[in-house]
């Protein structure tokens, strides 16, 4: 059993929006050790995998990133994207 609690669907629907739009966002996030992160990304896909909700997404550079959804804090829209 995973230890997922899922988020707001207008967070999700956000997330979606920001894939459809091509758009960056500035994400504060947790990962799994518990170390926090602060990046630009780019959301490329939403999926599901393991009772979890995960948004996949790749920075300026080109790396990719699998967050899960309740371990993001914080989601801010960067003026001006590309």
């Amino acid at each position: 059993m995973s230890d997922y609690r899922p988020i707001d669907c207008g967070l999700y629907s956000r997330y979606e929006v920001a894939i459809m739009h091509r758009d960056w966002l500035k994400l504060s996030w947790r990962d799994a050790e518990g170390m926090n992160h602060l990046e630009v990304l780019r959301p490329v896909d939403l999926e599901t995998r393991d009772g979890a909700e995960y948004l996949i997404a790749h920075n300026r550079n080109g790396d990719r990133f699998r967050l899960r959804l309740d371990r993001i804090d914080r989601v801010d829209p960067v003026a001006g994207g590309d």
